[in-house]
């Protein structure tokens, strides 16, 4: 091994360019690897001089200078899914056809087109990957609906989906229905659900940019390696990156408060806006949560009222008590 330290089995498998981590974990579920002729357990170690197989294909270890590594930008063309399950009619690894066994860093939705890279380094993609990190993306971005100021401010300050608002972001109109839009989350579905929110639909969505890298002149459904120069200026970019998760998990209790009170917000901010916003009535989505409940009135069906009370709700009818 490289180094001759010990290392997870999960990490040796995608850091051998074999699969993700995540679909490793999946392997060794399976039992499909094994140690030395043994079927291990998630999180065993592999040590020094141990040799590991996954479906009797044995996995090399890592060049220590990773010159056997793959990275590769790939247009994405529409239509194209990005999973590494060879079963999926039209995923992205028989779309690409290349030689040596890589996976997509990230994903575009099969609808989406544009640029993804794909590798066969696991340690690079956790890094890239990681939301803490903050990498640009950007995409340019076609609606069905003209584009207005409104519609701009709401999405650079924010647009609550998915139980949370999205983070600050920066939207440029290029023309009546299209506008570039440079994130640095990675949300699912996140741009079509922003644009929804606000009553636009998405008719075409391209990723224009990831961290320093662009199409620039990559026709739709073709590769190139990425240059040494992106691939120093990607690693320098992440020298510092976390391998693994932050731990951001709040309470539950103080998950609860914090939701409430962003709701709160959205709604207070959403009030103000529809008030004194000039482009309110475009089509964005009521918070009915929001809006009063009404309240609840009982009417004596048996009472006796006049045509005029009939008329106007805000009458209550009289009851007419007789001696027997």
């Amino acid at each position: 091994m490289s180094q001759d330290i010990e290392k997870r089995l999960n990490k040796f498998i995608s850091d051998s360019g074999y699969c993700s981590r995540r679909e490793a974990d999946k392997l060794i579920e399976q039992s499909r690897v094994k140690i030395n002729g043994q079927v291990p357990e998630l999180g065993t170690k592999v040590q020094p001089g141990d040799e590991v197989f996954v479906d009797g294909k044995r996995i090399n270890k890592i060049a220590t200078n990773k010159s056997d590594r793959i990275y590769i930008a790939y247009n994405k063309p529409i239509g194209i899914t990005c999973t590494t399950e060879r079963n999926v009619y039209g995923n992205i690894i028989d779309a690409i056809k290349h030689k040596e066994r890589i996976f997509p860093i990230g994903r575009l939705d099969k609808p989406s087109e544009g640029l993804i890279f794909l590798t066969s380094d696991g340690d690079i993609v956790n890094k890239i990957l990681r939301a803490e990190n903050a990498h640009d993306k950007e995409y340019r971005v076609t609606v069905d609906t003209p584009l207005s100021e409104r519609f701009v401010d709401r999405m650079q300050r924010g647009v609550p989906i998915l139980d949370t608002i999205t983070k600050p972001c920066i939207v440029k109109v290029e023309s009546r229905f299209v506008f570039t839009i440079i994130l640095t989350q990675g949300l699912n579905r996140q741009i079509r659900r922003m644009c929804e929110y606000l009553g636009y639909e998405v008719t075409r969505l391209q990723r224009t940019r990831i961290m320093n890298v662009t199409l620039n002149n990559l026709k739709a459904g073709q590769w190139r390696n990425l240059s040494a120069q992106e691939m120093a200026d990607i690693n320098a970019a992440v020298a510092g990156s976390s391998k693994t998760a932050i731990n951001t998990t709040l309470p539950k209790s103080q998950q609860s408060s914090d939701d409430a009170n962003s709701a709160k917000l959205s709604r207070q901010n959403q009030s103000q806006n529809n008030d004194s916003n000039p482009y309110y009535g475009k089509g964005e989505k009521t918070d009915f949560k929001s809006t009063p409940k009404a309240k609840k009135v009982f009417v004596n069906k048996n009472a006796k009222t006049t045509s005029a009370s009939k008329n106007n709700p805000a009458t209550k009818p009289k009851l007419s008590l007789k001696r027997k």
